[in-house]
Protein backbone atom coordinates (compact mmCIF):
# COMPACT_ATOMS: atom_id res chain seq x y z
CA UNK A 1 0.00 0.00 0.00
CA UNK A 2 0.88 3.63 0.31
CA UNK A 3 1.54 4.13 4.01
CA UNK A 4 1.34 7.64 5.46
CA UNK A 5 3.69 6.60 8.29
CA UNK A 6 5.82 3.52 8.89
CA UNK A 7 6.50 2.41 12.48
CA UNK A 8 9.42 0.00 12.84
CA UNK A 9 10.42 -1.53 16.19
CA UNK A 10 13.84 -3.25 16.43
CA UNK A 11 13.85 -4.58 12.85
CA UNK A 12 17.43 -5.91 13.02
CA UNK A 13 17.22 -7.88 16.26
CA UNK A 14 18.68 -11.35 15.77
CA UNK A 15 19.40 -10.93 12.06
CA UNK A 16 22.57 -11.87 10.20
CA UNK A 17 24.79 -8.88 9.31
CA UNK A 18 24.14 -9.22 5.57
CA UNK A 19 20.38 -9.09 6.18
CA UNK A 20 20.85 -6.06 8.47
CA UNK A 21 22.67 -4.29 5.61
CA UNK A 22 19.84 -5.06 3.20
CA UNK A 23 17.20 -3.99 5.70
CA UNK A 24 18.87 -0.65 6.42
CA UNK A 25 19.18 -0.05 2.67
CA UNK A 26 15.45 -0.72 2.25
CA UNK A 27 14.54 1.58 5.16
CA UNK A 28 16.75 4.30 3.66
CA UNK A 29 15.11 3.87 0.28
CA UNK A 30 11.63 4.21 1.77
CA UNK A 31 12.71 7.34 3.60
CA UNK A 32 14.19 8.86 0.42
CA UNK A 33 10.85 8.16 -1.29
CA UNK A 34 9.23 10.45 1.27
CA UNK A 35 7.65 7.93 3.61
CA UNK A 36 7.89 9.19 7.20
CA UNK A 37 9.43 6.53 9.44
CA UNK A 38 9.57 6.14 13.21
CA UNK A 39 12.43 3.74 13.86
CA UNK A 40 13.18 2.19 17.25
CA UNK A 41 16.60 0.59 17.01
CA UNK A 42 19.43 -0.45 19.35
CA UNK A 43 22.02 -0.14 16.56
CA UNK A 44 22.44 3.60 17.00
CA UNK A 45 25.42 3.98 14.67
CA UNK A 46 23.43 2.56 11.76
CA UNK A 47 20.10 4.16 12.63
CA UNK A 48 21.46 7.68 13.07
CA UNK A 49 22.67 7.64 9.45
CA UNK A 50 19.06 7.24 8.28
CA UNK A 51 17.34 9.70 10.57
CA UNK A 52 16.69 13.42 10.59
CA UNK A 53 15.80 13.58 14.31
CA UNK A 54 16.85 11.38 17.17
CA UNK A 55 15.43 10.80 20.61
CA UNK A 56 16.80 8.80 23.50
CA UNK A 57 14.16 7.37 25.81
CA UNK A 58 15.19 6.06 29.21
CA UNK A 59 12.66 4.61 31.63
CA UNK A 60 9.81 6.10 29.64
CA UNK A 61 11.23 9.63 29.54
CA UNK A 62 12.86 11.45 26.62
CA UNK A 63 16.35 12.23 27.94
CA UNK A 64 17.91 13.48 24.71
CA UNK A 65 16.60 15.04 21.52
CA UNK A 66 18.68 16.16 18.58
CA UNK A 67 19.07 16.80 14.87
CA UNK A 68 20.87 13.89 13.21
CA UNK A 69 22.28 16.22 10.55
CA UNK A 70 24.22 18.28 13.09
CA UNK A 71 27.51 16.54 13.98
CA UNK A 72 27.63 17.96 17.51
CA UNK A 73 24.12 16.70 18.24
CA UNK A 74 24.94 13.25 16.81
CA UNK A 75 28.05 13.10 18.99
CA UNK A 76 26.06 14.21 22.04
CA UNK A 77 23.65 11.31 21.52
CA UNK A 78 26.46 8.79 21.10
CA UNK A 79 28.26 10.15 24.15
CA UNK A 80 25.08 9.99 26.18
CA UNK A 81 24.72 6.35 25.24
CA UNK A 82 28.46 5.68 25.72
CA UNK A 83 28.69 3.90 22.37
Amino acid sequence: GSPRLLLIDEPTEGLAPIIVDELFELIGQLSREGIPIVLVEQNVHRAIKLTTRNYLIERGQVTHEGDSGVPAEREALLARMSV
